[in-house]
C-alpha cells in the first residue's frame, strides 16, 4: 500500500531516517523541520499520514497536532507522534491534542509500518466517507460539516473480552462512569454479543490464551454487522509481533499494559468519536442516495433513477428472455384541479396518488414520478397481459374514492388515464417509453379515464373504461 507520508523533525538525522525506512517500503516521504512549514505542507502537499516530532523549537508537535485537528479540510489525516517521551501522561496529552497514536524513538520498524499502513487504511476510508458527503452537500440534498472531535463520546456501549478479571476490573471501573460496559471471556459469547450490532467498541486482549484473539479480530471484520465496529487491542509491550499482525488484519487502536487509566480513557474517546463520526457520514451518505433518487413530493423514485434503472432492466429482455411491461400513468384535468384550488391542493393531490400507486404494484415492481402529473410502472418478469390486469386495477383504485384535500369540501374525485406496452428483445428503452406515451396519448385522447394497450407491434389491442361517480 503506498500512500504519502509527510516527516516533520527539526532534527536531520531523524528525519533521514525515517525517510530511508519508509521509502524503502516504497511510501512516499515529504519532509518539514518545523510547525510552521509542516502546516504549509499539510495544505500543499495533502499528506495521507503525519509523522510528527514533539519537542521543537516554536511551535512543538502538540500545537502543530491541535491546530490541524481543528481544521475540517485537514482534521481526518491522521497523526503519529514520533518521540523519545514515554511517560503516560505525555500519551494522553497527545491524545487529547488528536493524535492517533505513539511511537517512541528509537521506532521499532515493524511498528511503524504495521501503524502507517493501518492509518492509512482508515484515512482512505474516511476520504471516500467525506467525497460522497461532499457529492451530497453539492447536490444540495444533506447538510454535513464537522469532525470527529464535534462528537459526542458519551453513553457508549463498550464489550471488553479477556480471560481474566484483572483487567476487566480496570477496564470497567475506569469507563463506567460514562459508558456502558458489557464482559465477554470467550469468542463464541463475543461474536454472539456483537452480532446484535449495538456497540460503539469492543476491547480485545491479544494476550488471551483460552481462544485466538487475532482469530477472533478476523470473524468480526468479517461480519457484516460488525465490520465497521473498532476495535481497541490490549497489548504486552514486548509483543510487537502479535501487535503488528493484529493491526494488519483490522485492529483500529492498541493500549500497551500495564493499562493506564486517563490513556484508557483518551484512546476510548477517540475510537468512540471516530466511529459515531463515521456513522454520521454513511448515514449522510445514504440519506443523500435516498434523496437523489427519490421525488420529494410523492416519496416515488424519480425520473432520472427510472431511466437509468430502465436501461439494465431492458437489457435483462434481451439477454434472458424476460419479459417486461410498463405503465405510464397521467393524472385527468390536473391543471384544472390547480387552477380551481391551488398548488398545494394539487400537491396534496399527487401524494396521495403515490400512495395508491404503492398500494397497487408489487415489491419488485418500480414507481416513479416521470414529471408533472405523469408516473411511470415498471413491471420486470411482467408479460402484456397481466401489466394489463395491473393498469386496470391502479385506475380503479385512484378513482373508486375521493382523495382528501384541504378544501371546503375535504375531497376530490380523481381519476387517471393509463397506457401500457411490453418490451421485446432487442428493443432499447427509448423505443419502450415512446411507445407507452402513445398508449397513453390515445387513453387520454378516447375519453380519458382508462386504460389503453399498445403491443409490439405498435397496434392498439384493447382499452377498458368504467364511469366513476363524483
Amino acid at each position: 500500500m503506498s500512500a504519502r507520508v509527510l516527516v516533520v523533525d527539526d532534527v536531520l538525522p531523524n528525519v533521514k531516517v525515517l525517510e530511508a525506512k519508509l521509502t524503502s517500503e516504497y511510501f512516499d516521504v515529504i519532509t518539514a523541520s518545523g510547525g510552521e512549514e509542516a502546516l504549509a505542507r499539510v495544505y500543499r502537499d495533502s499528506p495521507d499520514i503525519i509523522l510528527l516530532d514533539v519537542m521543537m523549537p516554536g511551535m512543538n508537535g502538540f500545537e502543530v497536532c491541535r491546530k490541524i485537528k481543528a481544521d475540517p479540510l485537514v482534521a481526518h489525516i491522521p497523526i503519529v507522534m514520533v518521540t523519545a517521551l514515554s511517560e503516560p501522561r505525555d500519551r494522553v496529552e497527545g491524545l487529547e491534542a488528536g493524535a492517533d497514536d505513539f511511537l517512541t524513538k528509537p521506532v521499532n520498524d515493524t511498528a511503524l509500518f504495521a501503524r502507517v499502513r493501518s492509518l492509512v487504511r482508515l484515512k482512505m476510508m474516511m476520504d471516500e466517507l467525506r467525497l460522497r458527503e461532499q457529492t451530497g452537500n453539492d447536490f444540495g440534498v444533506i447538510d454535513g460539516g464537522g469532525t470527529e472531535s464535534s462528537e459526542s463520546d458519551k453513553g457508549a456501549r463498550i464489550l471488553v473480552v479477556d480471560e481474566g478479571q484483572r483487567d476487566i476490573n480496570k477496564v470497567t471501573e475506569t469507563l463506567s462512569d460514562t459508558h456502558e460496559v458489557l464482559v465477554e471471556h470467550d469468542a463464541e459469547g463475543t461474536l454472539q454479543r456483537a452480532g446484535v450490532g449495538d456497540l460503539d467498541l469492543i476491547i480485545v486482549s491479544l494476550a488471551a490464551t483460552a481462544f485466538d484473539p487475532l482469530r477472533l479480530c478476523v470473524q468480526l471484520r468479517n461480519n457484516e454487522v460488525t465490520r465497521q465496529l473498532p476495535i481497541l487491542s490490549l497489548v504486552e509491550e514486548t509483543d510487537t509481533e502479535r501487535l503488528a499482525k493484529g493491526l494488519e488484519i483490522g485492529v483500529t487502536d492498541y493500549l500497551v499494559r500495564p493499562v493506564d487509566r486517563n490513556e484508557l480513557k483518551a484512546r476510548v474517546r477517540t475510537q468512540v468519536r471516530r466511529k459515531r463520526f463515521q456513522d454520521r457520514l454513511r448515514s449522510n451518505y445514504h440519506e443523500s442516495m435516498a434523496m437523489a433518487v427519490t421525488d420529494g413530493l410523492t416519496g416515488l423514485y424519480n425520473r432520472r433513477y427510472f431511466e437509468s434503472h430502465l436501461m439494465n432492466a431492458v437489457s435483462t429482455v434481451q439477454d434472458g428472455n424476460k419479459s417486461l411491461s410498463l405503465l405510464m400513468m397521467d393524472i385527468d384535468h390536473f391543471k384544472q384541479i390547480n387552477d380551481t384550488y391551488g398548488h398545494n391542493v394539487g400537491d396534496e393531490v399527487l401524494r396521495e396518488l403515490g400512495v395508491r400507486i404503492l398500494d397497487s404494484v408489487r415489491g419488485v415492481d418500480l414507481a416513479a414520478r416521470y414529471g408533472g402529473e405523469e408516473f411511470v410502472v415498471l413491471l420486470p418478469d411482467t408479460g402484456l397481459g397481466v401489466a394489463v390486469n395491473v393498469a386496470e386495477r391502479l385506475r380503479r383504485r385512484i378513482g373508486s374514492e375521493p382523495f382528501g384535500v384541504s378544501t371546503d369540501g375535504g375531497s376530490l374525485p380523481v381519476t387517471c388515464s393509463v397506457g401500457v406496452t411490453s418490451c421485446e428483445p432487442g428493443e432499447d428503452a427509448l423505443a419502450l417509453v415512446k411507445r407507452a406515451d402513445q398508449a397513453l396519448y390515445s387513453a387520454k385522447n378516447s375519453g380519458r379515464n382508462r386504460v389503453v394497450v399498445i403491443d409490439t407491434n405498435g397496434s392498439e389491442i384493447s382499452h377498458s373504461y368504467t364511469a366513476v361517480s363524483a
